[in-house]
């Protein structure tokens, strides 16, 4: 009889790769828990949640998204404000070192 292996989803390649991806900025601070990965072609999402001095929750979500005029920025709840500058090439750096690290790691 052969064993059936678990079924691999979405969510789960998606999980793997923003754990990742978590890695490239850094250390991790205690109590802090970081994610950045690609959620469609051309998007990608940065989160990152942590506990305050007074041990309240915060977060922060950004969503990038990528387009033939430039990449765009977008808080959670704010407005789209378009990359340039030092902040373009640190996105494309990070996308970069993400793409590489998630082949050689995940689907090499």
């Amino acid at each position: 009889m052969s064993q059936q292996l678990p079924q691999v989803t979405r969510d789960d390649l998606i999980n793997a790769e923003s754990k990742l991806g978590s890695t490239l900025f850094g250390p991790i601070p205690k109590g802090h828990r970081r994610e950045f990965f690609q959620h469609k072609k051309n998007i990608w999402l940065w989160h990152e949640s942590w506990l305050d001095e007074q041990g309240s929750p915060k977060e922060l979500t950004v969503r990038y998204e990528v387009s033939p005029s430039g990449v765009f920025k977008k808080p959670l709840g704010g407005k789209y404000i378009k990359l340039k500058g030092a902040e373009l090439e640190n996105f494309r750096h990070a996308v970069h070192a993400y793409s590489k690290l998630v082949k050689d790691r995940m689907y090499k």
